[in-house]
């Protein structure tokens, strides 16, 4: 290694004094212009990452559906996976080293994980559209070419693209080419096949809104727009061309304000949705003949991806376990419609990504979403092989057709990651299949009414949970209150859990109604106060 080098680039890309990050579910997020030096590091780790897993990684500049200020930068694992836990650990150390340790950190980083200097290094990386990630991408590849690495700039991706594209380098091409023609040829090919079998095909076109957020999705969207299919009429709007990225607009947006986006003007019932920042999450929604907002959020998405799913498992016939994973935000109604109803499997995890994608690795047929749209499905290697064998080789026609369906959505499905665009074309492709309207799918089942609060407190982490985050075990005394306030309510539940990046304590509750839902929300709020060390006034109802 060429400590000089290393050394004379490290002093272009400083650390301003006081700075201190924490890597996490989302990498680093932060003001844009504290972020120089940790992109020059993350360049750096990714090197060591690349030749200890001996694989091509990849480097995300994105900070998702964060104000435009803001910055961050992800990495992605071998098979378009979220870095390894105990590699978030070093990413942390290298971030916050003062320019002279950085030398002795690298030398313990590769000690502890056994990475091999001679190997090659090889990596990825895309950014998104905010004005700071072209620098920003360029202090990484810095980082990246002090130690000697490889790297293929993709320059402007959606996340999920990035995630795809280091899984096809990966697996030599088989997951798909990585390019994004071969993103876009893979998807759109597997739409038409299945958008062919719909009981309208050829005769109405599909008109969808889609909100893009003022970000990489409308850039991405309009280049995928020759590859589909005449039958599907996208109309995009917060393009980027006007206003910031994500302000009053985005999926994120929409789910915490329940209302629709800035700038897309919905007539009744008519099929709007709404992408991130990066494009990794989706929301659809639509106003009634009344003029009420609907939110068809991550937890409807799963379950009209689930009843698909289980019809045509059922017809061919084969004992493929499915299931789907949720956290502790998933509303009640779609649990038990999801249990009750329809039959599957539901798992409770912890909130993050990471912990539904590794529970989902456990089943034959695995549906992730979190409430807010990011998820998708992924199926093992053992059912990918069965459906694809059925496809060609089953004799009995009805079983063989479900099969090609099942092969068609496997290719549809961005397996690596959560992908608006994924997701919304799989979306599409069941409604059409189903003949189902955005209303019909919406009746599915009614969402409980519910709250989400949060209260500042000292520090967050005198708050202790178990039970994927559905009961606390710290401080004392705190659940049992809990429990006495969630009785007073019916069809009620609540839970209280620690922010993963700032001092809060956030608290989620659902009822019979929105009224007892918001009522018994602050009940739980003032106990947390008192209990949990609260700061400023005590909480408002």
């Amino acid at each position: 290694m060429d400590y000089e080098a290393l050394k004379k680039y490290s002093a272009l890309h400083p650390k301003p004094a006081g700075v201190t990050l924490q890597y996490g579910t989302a990498g680093f997020r932060t003001k844009a212009e504290q972020l120089d030096h940790v992109m020059f590091r993350m360049g750096l780790l990714a090197v060591l990452r690349s030749k200890a897993v001996v694989s091509t990684v990849g480097i995300m500049v994105t900070a998702s559906h964060n104000p435009e200020e803001d910055n961050g930068v992800k990495l992605v694992d071998p098979l378009g996976e979220m870095l390894h836990p105990s590699w978030e650990e070093y990413a942390t150390q290298l971030a916050n080293a003062e320019e002279r340790e950085l030398q002795k950190i690298i030398t313990e980083i590769c000690q502890k994980a056994a990475v091999n200097q001679h190997k090659d290094a090889s990596v990825f990386i895309g950014r998104d559209t905010r004005p700071s990630s072209e620098k920003l991408s360029q202090s990484a590849i810095d980082g990246i070419s002090v130690l000697g690495g490889q790297y293929h700039d993709y320059g402007l991706v959606t996340t999920p693209q990035l995630h795809y594209m280091v899984c096809c380098r990966n697996t030599q091409e088989q997951y798909g080419k990585a390019t994004l023609e071969g993103y876009y040829e893979k998807l759109s090919k597997a739409f038409t096949e299945l958008i062919k079998q719909s009981p309208k095909s050829g005769e109405s076109q599909r008109h969808l809104k889609i909100d893009c957020a003022n970000g990489i999705g409308a850039l991405k969207l309009s280049e995928m727009e020759p590859y589909f299919p005449k039958e599907v009429l996208i109309h995009l709007y917060n393009d980027g061309t006007k206003e910031k990225l994500n302000h009053l607009c985005g999926a994120d947006f929409v789910k915490i304000h329940q209302k629709p986006p800035r700038g897309l003007d919905m007539k009744p019932n008519e099929r709007c949705c709404s992408f991130d920042g990066d494009a990794d999450r989706i929301v659809y929604y639509y106003k009634d003949a009344t003029g009420h907002f609907h939110l068809i959020d991550g937890d409807k998405i799963a379950t009209l991806i689930s009843i698909f799913l289980k019809e045509l498992l059922a017809k061919v016939g084969h004992t493929l376990k499915m299931a789907v994973v949720q956290t502790a935000y998933a509303n009640g109604s779609s649990t038990r419609y999801l249990e009750e109803t329809l039959k599957v499997p539901v798992h409770c995890v912890k909130t993050g990504v990471k912990h539904l994608h590794h529970k989902a690795q456990e089943f034959d047929v695995g549906v992730y979403f979190e409430a807010n749209g990011h998820g998708t499905v992924l199926f093992s290697k053992a059912a990918e092989t069965k459906i694809r064998q059925l496809a060609k080789e089953e004799k009995d026609d009805e079983k063989r057709e479900a099969a090609q369906v099942l092969e068609n959505m496997i290719d549809l499905i961005n397996q690596t990651v959560g992908d608006a665009v994924s997701d919304m074309l799989v979306i599409e492709a069941i409604l059409a299949l189903k003949g189902l309207t955005v209303q019909q799918w919406d009746a599915i089942y009614t969402d409980l009414p519910n709250r989400l609060l949060k209260v500042q407190v000292a520090d967050r982490r005198v708050i202790d949970t178990t039970d994927a985050e559905r009961r606390a075990v710290a401080p004392l005394g705190l659940q049992e209150k809990i429990d006495a306030l969630v009785k007073k309510y019916r069809l009620s539940r609540a839970f209280v859990r620690p922010s993963g990046t700032e001092d809060v304590v956030r608290i989620y509750t659902e009822a019979d109604t929105q009224e007892n839902a918001d009522a018994l929300a602050h009940e739980v709020s003032l106990t947390v106060y008192h209990l949990a060390g609260g700061r400023g006034a005590p909480p408002q109802p």
